[in-house]
This record gives C-alpha cells, structure tokens and sequence, in this order.
C-alpha cells in the first residue's frame, strides 16, 4: 500500500503535501460530529473531514479552511478526484480573515500549547496553537455559526475545561459529549465535543472505546467508521 495514499471506501486521501497525515483523530470527528447545510471544516488539512462530512450529507455545501497553502494544494486534489468536488471549496485563509455563516462547524484543531514544538515548521503549525488559539477559534466559530447552529471538535481531555470557559466567554454551550479511552484500563484520552449557541435542556454525555482487548476495533469504533474504513 501507498503509505502517501489513504483509501476510503468513496475516496482516496492523497497527504505526500500535507504536515498532518490521516489519523484517527479526524477519522472520529468527521464520523461523529453533526453537520448541516452549509458546513466549515476549520484546519482542513488533507480534506479528508470535509469529504467524510461530503458523504454523510449530500445536501451540504461544505468550505475546507486552511491556512496552510500545501494542505490547501493537497485537499484541491483530493476533492477534485472525489465525487464531492462540486460541492467543497477550499480557502486558503486564516480563520481570523474568514467571513461566512454556517450552520455546523468542524474542526481537528491544533492543540499543544505548552509542549515542545515539532522541528518542521508546517507541522508545528498543524499541531501547535501559535497561529489559532483556543481563544481565536471560539471567537471565530461564535461569529460564524447560525443561532441553530453546532459546532464539533477533537480534543485532548485536558483541554475541555479550558474549551468550556472559553466557549462560555464567546457565548458557546457544550450541548454533547464523548469521552474516548485508547482501551478500557486506560484513562480518557479524547473528547468530542459539540457547542451551540441555545443552552441546551440536557447535556448528553457518553463514554467510549476504540480498541479491543485483543487489538480489535470495538463495536462502537466500528459502526461509526463502518461507511467509511475499508
């Protein structure tokens, strides 16, 4: 196999351009996270989310963001071999300069703030908060998101309280959440998160494994990702 090619079952994934190859973190999010009719894929990288969310609603018109030109070149060629292509639009932009109104949002976001920083620039800015802090990105996501709207993310556990208040601040409530452990000895590891805008009446809360333990993808991990790993 191409280890610079990621086949899904109604697309390929080319990522030889970008800093961040395909991993399971975006494979979640786009999987999990509600979508819309007009649909932002924050961070888009190698457009794999916004082509996973492409096929879960085909009715959405979906805009990658990227600030990152290779990526930006990288997601172009994905979506084009796609069958979506008429349907994303990738915007190399900073989320800060981006204008528009959406009715869901989505993102794998950079999120290491205090660690050290990875020697290849483009990388570091994939997985470091230097150029879209926690702050930016809620800022940027409460302009941009309808009154009905949600807003889905990916993050390390120890970052949700710090979302939280941030999202509080910029007028976001955390509406659903699901704690993910690596396997079930081991502590959560990730949270998918979803805002909105409405104080929900319930918080709805859930708690899952990826793995097996004899290695095995758990029944949850696979009926999420069953339409879309081979």
């Amino acid at each position: 196999m191409n280890k610079n090619v990621f086949q899904f079952k109604q697309f390929a994934v080319r990522q030889d351009r970008c800093a961040m190859k395909v991993g399971t973190d975006g494979v979640l999010i786009g999987a999990w996270a509600k979508g819309g009719n007009n649909i932002l894929d924050i961070g888009t990288g190698t457009g794999i989310i916004a082509m996973m969310m492409a096929q879960r609603y085909p009715q959405a018109m979906i805009c990658g963001l990227d600030i990152d030109a290779d990526a930006c070149l990288q997601a172009t060629e994905n979506i084009v071999a796609s069958e979506f292509a008429n349907r994303i639009t990738i915007c190399n932009t900073a989320l800060q300069q981006h204008d528009g109104t959406y009715d869901a949002i989505v993102s794998n976001p950079p999120y290491f703030e205090n660690s050290l920083k990875a020697p290849d620039e483009k990388r570091a800015i994939a997985r470091h908060t230097c150029t879209l802090s926690v702050t930016d990105l809620l800022t940027g996501v409460s302009r941009m998101l309808s009154a009905d709207g949600t807003f889905s993310v990916i993050i390390p556990s120890e970052m949700l309280c710090r979302y939280e208040e941030e999202a509080a601040i910029s007028g976001l409530f955390l509406s659903r959440l699901c704690n993910i452990r690596t396997v079930a000895r081991k502590p959560v590891r990730r949270c998918m998160a979803q805002f909105c805008k409405l104080r929900p009446e319930t918080l709805v809360i859930e708690e899952q494994i990826l793995m097996n333990s004899d290695s095995t993808r758990s029944q949850w991990y696979q009926q999420l990702t069953a339409d879309f790993y081979l």
